[in-house]
């Protein structure tokens, strides 16, 4: 996957880590979108993204603390210090009318980010996520993947989570995008893989505030993600009040490597429309 030149590997202090992402500068941005990865990722993941963005808008993908190029910290991990540090990196590069784009925990963080700091944010761009606490179930199935990781590696488990986050097709068709994630997941520190595994499983419930989101939101969910539900995503644009679903076909987890044309196009329009 190579990145066109205009795509810059940039780093910063913020807080007690080194925060690494990926800048598409725009000479007049009218709009910053922020692209927030799922776990255990990181910001290469977005790069389809970043390089069809219109001229007016400046793009950024970041690796969350402890993923790709970002380090660690005091090494506790949790949503609430993701948003944490999301929120700092805003306010360090002094970005305003900036538009949140997370999948599956990116949208974790972007849900608990706009609670903390509700002003900071002009738009939002859920990806396969939801807005509910793990259940007693969730957490003891993120439990036991601790100990599997622990116990047979990061290889074991990041076969079995690509084929858990690809659709069948894709499988098949995108293999450039499975090595991708394949490679991104075993060059993730095991402790920081554990951390964030209990970060996931302690998360709190966001859904109580959706109905407060005073801007359009756009919500979309591969048909075949095995991961996070059709209902789930119907949470979200119930209690959204100015909210669009958007179904992309035969994707799984991973819409925006699987079809990325179509995932461009949406958010393109999605971003015009937004004042």
């Amino acid at each position: 996957m190579n990145y066109q030149f205009s795509v810059q590997r940039k780093k910063i202090r913020v807080g007690d880590i080194s925060v690494s992402y990926l800048l598409k500068e725009s000479a007049r941005p009218t709009k910053t979108v922020i692209f927030i990865h799922g776990f255990p990722f990181n910001k290469n993941m977005w790069i389809y993204q970043l390089e069809a963005l219109p001229e007016d808008i400046r793009g950024i993908a970041m690796d969350v603390r402890g993923h790709g190029r970002s380090t660690s910290g005091h090494g506790y991990f949790s949503v609430d210090v993701f948003a944490q540090d999301l929120i700092a990196f805003v306010e360090r590069l002094g970005l305003d009318k900036v538009v949140l784009c997370g999948i599956s925990m990116g949208g974790y963080i972007a849900l608990r980010a706009y609670q903390l700091a509700p002003s900071v944010f002009h738009g939002m761009v859920l990806a396969d996520t939801n807005s509910q606490a793990d259940s007693n179930e969730a957490k003891i199935k993120r439990f036991d993947t601790i100990q599997s990781v622990l116990k047979y590696g990061r290889r074991t488990f990041a076969i079995g989570f690509v084929r858990n986050v690809f659709s069948e097709t894709s499988l098949q068709t995108r293999t450039e995008e499975v090595d991708l994630i394949r490679s991104s997941i075993r060059r993730n520190d095991i402790r920081s893989i554990c951390a964030t595994l209990l970060a996931l499983a302690s998360r709190t419930d966001t859904t109580e505030s959706l109905h407060t989101i005073p801007f359009p939101c756009l919500i979309i969910r591969g048909s075949e993600d095995k991961l996070m539900t059709r209902e789930q995503a119907q949470v979200l644009k119930e209690h959204i009040k100015y909210a669009e679903l958007v179904e992309i076909e035969h994707c799984g987890h991973l819409p925006n490597l699987e079809a990325p044309e179509i995932f461009n196009q949406i958010l393109e329009q999605y971003l015009a429309k937004l004042v």
